[in-house]
């Protein structure tokens, strides 16, 4: 199979429109058209369903979409392999992050390694990192810098780097924040300011309240913590964030029954041969890791 038709069925198939895969690739959409009807000719078989705008794979495009990603892997590291013979650091990056960790815990290490390795363009994309997770599972972030899933993910090797403990806070002055103790039956009462439930950090909180069979109230939700501090700061609700966020107009809640903290660190795909510019970023994350490695 000709590998740029099997790169164009993957970004169609990835971005579920030909007109972005052609952006992405930087052709025409009608050239990527061409490469998927060649490769469905040669497969003797229809890949994708085209219904209106919409574009979504059949039955036999689920079937080639892993077989495309390990051979997309299988090259990138081949590529990889050659380059790395040369033994300097240079080369892209791409690297995926979080908002949060982009503002609060990579600046240090960002600006060493710019330093360290001026040959090394890094490529830095700011997103969820659930999102993260799955760029670095199709191939298309070498690194991730994120919170690590509470529970391990197939095929994702992780390195824990931060402990970030969590603390429950509510707007200073509140009533809530004037008790000496509260527990977690009490705060369900009350209207809740959290990350989305399909975040790992949304999913820590309610697994916590899960456990005791307490509800929780959650009145808004969203995926970015500045706006969530900003929110409970103005009397919305109460919030879990990381103890770093807490500020003047913030006081923490002594919730005494519940004790939470979440992980961050660096995660990439297990089949993929890093780069040296890759392993020489990890190596700077260790050298401020506050975690011991297993």
């Amino acid at each position: 199979m000709d590998t740029q038709n099997l790169k164009a069925f993957l970004l169609v198939a990835e971005t579920g429109s030909f007109s972005l895969a052609a952006q992405k690739l930087h052709l025409t959409q009608p050239a990527v058209s061409k490469r998927v009807a060649q490769l469905e000719e040669q497969l003797n078989t229809t890949l994708f369903d085209r219904i209106g705008r919409t574009v979504s794979t059949t039955e036999a495009g689920q079937a080639l979409l892993p077989h495309a990603r390990a051979v997309q892997l299988e090259l990138q590291a081949a590529e990889q392999s050659v380059r790395d013979l040369a033994g300097e650091v240079r080369g892209r990056l791409r690297l995926a992050t979080s908002h949060h960790i982009g503002l609060h815990r990579l600046p240090p290490i960002l600006s060493f390694f710019s330093q360290t390795y001026p040959n090394v363009h890094l490529d830095i994309e700011f997103m969820d990192s659930e999102q993260a997770y799955d760029l670095t599972l199709r191939g298309e972030a070498e690194l991730a810098v994120v919170t690590l899933a509470p529970t391990p993910v197939d095929s994702v090797v992780t390195r824990a780097i931060w402990h970030d403990p969590l603390d429950f806070m509510i707007q200073a002055g509140h009533s809530l924040s004037a008790q000496k103790v509260l527990d977690l039956e009490q705060l369900s009462k009350y209207p809740a300011i959290l990350p989305g439930l399909n975040t790992y950090t949304g999913q820590i909180v309610k697994s916590l309240f899960d456990r005791r069979g307490l509800p929780m109230q959650v009145a808004i939700a969203t995926n970015y913590l500045e706006t969530i501090r900003m929110m409970a700061a103005v009397g919305l609700g109460w919030t879990v964030l990381p103890r770093s966020m807490l500020d003047a107009s913030l006081a923490t809640l002594p919730i005494h029954d519940a004790r939470i903290e979440r992980t961050l660190g660096v995660v990439h795909h297990e089949s993929r041969s890093l780069s040296r510019a890759a392993r020489a970023f990890i190596k700077a994350l260790e050298s401020v890791a506050e975690i011991a490695p297993d």
